[in-house]
């Protein structure tokens, strides 16, 4: 089975996931990169700072970068992804299968329009917060989805969001969202920098409540820093790790009140990740609107064993934190209410919560998404014996 995927760009999710599909399943496949953010230098528009991926995305499995002649490259407009040459190079390895990330961009969708072999799609939005869809929308978008021979859904919001576009359950396939899992453990070493890092902030025996992530206003920093300094709890510190326009007032906000154990860190690339989290007690992602299609900094706390606190818009709610269980779930549209669970969680003994957290993550990982990835493949490509 040839299997062609065709993605914007290396990210440090599903990069490391094609490694281990190339790896680990009989399935010969072949990555089409449109853009080259993440291996090279460059500014990303929330963190507001230039990067690269600090561990090898492209080892371990076949691809290509076709050309993009966008004016202005990226996956932020439809033409920010342009690669005329997509459908010859795609030709001239000569798929049986063609792996699709996304349509919101004009090479996506020239692709789904012209099908070169029969598609496979892969996106992750929900409807959260959203009313069900109607009218033009719902029928253009059943008329896209309707193109694909399989569609495959990370979690429950995602899944109920195809449903409401008419996608029947029989072409729907759960290919859970997952983070490398052998990537977040808690090593000697990232204990060891967890550990250092504590002194250097001067966290002491508080208790650690960690944001990391871009600190843009749909993810609600601010909101989650006038919870922290409403409790004020003289056990605990609140941490925010990540950079982005939000920085400059949360900051000012914190010297407001001294009392207050409020700490920032830059951004951390992904060799640093573990150790933040293995400083944390609990992982909060507040998001709200459409923004958090799924939010996979949880799946990466969970890994390390770190209940979380998460809003009721955040797409992997329904799957990984449920309320008393995995963590706390709070209104994203509600502040009294993120006050009232975070009051909650620093009270509650975590102890229990730990081997729960870890029973629950050991479901979301690459080889369970490769199991019901190829389970798309062999229904898209009728006649072929099974794979896996």
């Amino acid at each position: 089975m040839r299997l062609a995927i065709v993605i914007s760009h290396p990210t440090q999710y599903y990069s490391p996931w094609f490694t281990w599909l190339a790896t680990h399943t009989p399935v010969e496949l072949r990555v089409f990169y449109l853009w080259d953010f993440g291996v090279r230098a460059q500014t990303d528009r929330q963190f507001g700072a230039a990067f690269a991926w600090d561990r090898d995305l492209l080892a371990g499995h076949a691809h290509e970068f076709v050309p993009n002649r966008a004016r202005d490259p990226g996956t932020h407009h439809f033409n920010g992804l342009d690669n005329p040459g997509l459908p010859a190079r795609l030709r001239a390895w000569s798929p049986e299968a063609v792996l699709v990330f996304g349509y919101n961009y004009r090479t996506q969708l020239g692709l789904v329009l012209r099908r070169p072999a029969p598609l496979l799609f892969r996106g992750d939005s929900h409807l959260l917060g959203r009313p069900a869809p109607r009218g033009p929308k719902r029928w253009l978008l059943g008329r896209l989805f309707a193109r694909f021979a399989a569609i495959t859904y990370v979690g429950a919001a995602n899944r109920d969001y195809f449903r409401a576009y008419g996608v029947p359950d029989a072409r729907l396939h759960f290919v859970p969202h997952c983070v490398d899992a052998a990537h977040f453990v808690a090593t000697p070493a990232a204990r060891a920098a967890a550990a250092a890092l504590r002194g250097q902030l001067g966290l002491g025996q508080r208790r650690v409540v960690l944001f990391a992530g871009k600190l843009v206003p749909a993810k609600q920093p601010r909101e989650l820093l006038a919870a922290f300094q409403a409790l004020a709890p003289a056990d605990a510190a609140l941490v925010f790790v990540g950079s982005g326009e939000e920085l400059p007032a949360l900051e000012a906000a914190a010297a407001a009140c001294p009392a207050c154990c409020v700490r920032f860190l830059p951004f951390a690339n992904q060799s640093e990740m573990p150790a933040r989290y293995l400083l944390a007690d609990l992982f909060v992602l507040p998001s709200r609107g459409l923004y958090e299609t799924w939010g996979l900094a949880v799946n990466e706390a969970m890994h390390l064993g770190v209940p979380c606190l998460v809003s009721d818009r955040v797409g992997c709610q329904r799957d990984l934190v449920t309320e008393g269980e995995t963590g706390w779930v709070f209104r994203a549209d509600d502040p009294a209410q993120l006050r009232e669970k975070l009051a909650d969680a620093l009270a509650a003994d975590l102890a229990p919560f730990r081997p729960r957290v870890a029973a629950r993550i050991a479901g979301y990982t690459y080889a369970a998404a490769a199991t019901g990835l190829l389970a798309a493949v062999r229904s898209a490509v009728p006649g072929r014996p099974a794979v896996g």
